[in-house]
């Protein structure tokens, strides 16, 4: 699988060339053509549906969305991407970070249920008098995620032998298919995050900072020792005007991040806007690429030409809109791709943001949820080839 280096990759997770530019997506929807999976989680909460076929549905789900991506010719496929509720709750469970009234969900034992589907979807919805945790809006888009309760005495590991990147990936080789997992970044999940009733007055979430890193770190190793070539690390707070703690935050955990013996190649992602301040920053912590959205974002270009670029590091480029089902006007993003090559050791042409936050079809008569995801993929492979073969982009 290219993992966004300049060698280009020595494996791939489908057909198709492999240049100087290559082409991916930041993540696509999970849930099904027709909802399958929505469906299939509230049969398992209404007692309808075994865990084992609720989990049986998931996988056939997950298989569907990688051999449609490798199919249609992207160069890198995304895992990980797919949720029961939303990865900022996947992430808080795959660290440990599950709050204290929770666990005794997980005690119970029924014919047909999994308790850690149960402390999840109790975290998420609430049950048996347990309320669930509070939500919020994913920086200004239509979704919303769980907030995170932390404290002094958060703790966070990995709390499964196989943590759920690990499984995904393993999935997807058994399909022939080398992916790039994707998570949550660290300083990401501290600033959504909110501290316990159990904290004390002075206590942030960021004071983790330290302990959530050194958890990464060992997944990052898993995942390295595994074969995972590449991983995407998503940190959309960057884009929401972060502080300068917070700042000094990225600086040392990416370092930290980029220092693991025998890591995946890092791609920091960052969508929903312009980085202003982050910029050099991440410029500077030697990650071998970093995502720019250069749709909510296009201020981006100026800034990055502003810090002189990014030397050898590879841009993935943002340049299909992530966010609208208009059209996105190839030739100005295949304008965009051409500055980037000068600031630059390498370009990937991508979407702005995960595909999951496309609107549905306008059109009540189209049930296919998945389908304004697959014409901006076709957007994206367009774009590669046209700027793979320096020739303008084809009209819509």
């Amino acid at each position: 699988m290219p993992a966004f280096a300049s060698d280009g990759g020595r494996r791939r997770a489908g057909p198709g060339r492999v240049g100087t530019v290559r082409t991916t997506v930041l993540g696509y929807p999970h849930l099904g053509r027709r909802g399958e999976l929505c469906a299939a989680i509230e049969s398992y909460l209404e007692g309808c549906m075994d865990a084992a076929v609720l989990e049986r549905t998931a996988a056939a789900l997950r298989a569907d969305v990688w051999t449609e991506l490798a199919g249609a010719g992207l160069d890198s496929v995304p895992s990980n991407m797919f949720t029961y509720h939303d990865h900022v709750l996947d992430t808080a469970v795959l660290f440990g970070a599950v709050p204290r009234r929770y666990r005794a969900v997980g005690t119970l034992r029924a014919a047909g249920r999994s308790p850690a589907l149960d402390v999840y979807f109790t975290m998420a919805r609430g049950a048996g008098g347990l309320p669930p945790l509070a939500t919020a809006r994913w920086f200004g888009s239509s979704l919303r995620t769980v907030v995170p309760e932390l404290d002094e005495g958060t703790r966070f590991r990995l709390a499964e032998d196989v943590p759920k990147p690990l499984r995904e990936f393993f999935e997807a080789r058994r399909l022939g298919l080398f992916t790039r997992p994707v998570l949550l970044g660290p300083l990401t999940f501290l600033l959504l995050a909110r501290p316990s009733p159990a904290a004390s007055p002075d206590f942030t979430p960021l004071d983790l900072l330290d302990d959530l890193v050194a958890a990464y770190v060992e997944l990052l190793t898993r995942l390295g020792r595994a074969g995972v070539e590449g991983v995407q690390l998503d940190e959309p707070a960057l884009t929401a005007g972060p502080g300068t703690a917070d700042l000094a935050g990225l600086r040392r955990a990416y370092r930290r991040l980029v220092d693991t013996p025998g890591r995946p190649r890092i791609l920091l992602s960052t969508f929903f806007g312009e980085l202003g301040p982050a910029l050099p920053v991440i410029a500077d912590v030697g990650v071998e690429a970093v995502g720019l959205d250069f749709v909510a974002g296009p201020g981006n270009l100026a800034t990055l030409a502003g810090v002189g670029g990014l030397g050898s590091t590879t841009v993935v480029a943002g340049v299909v809109d992530g966010y609208t089902t208009q059209a996105t006007d190839l030739p100005s993003a295949l304008s965009t791709c051409a500055v980037l090559l000068g600031l630059a050791g390498d370009v990937v042409v991508s979407t702005s943001c995960s595909l999951v936050h496309l609107p549905p079809e306008a059109d009540p008569r189209v049930v296919d949820l998945t389908a304004p995801a697959r014409r901006r993929v076709d957007e994206v492979m367009r774009l590669g080839r046209a700027f793979h073969e320096d020739r303008p982009a084809p009209a819509p």
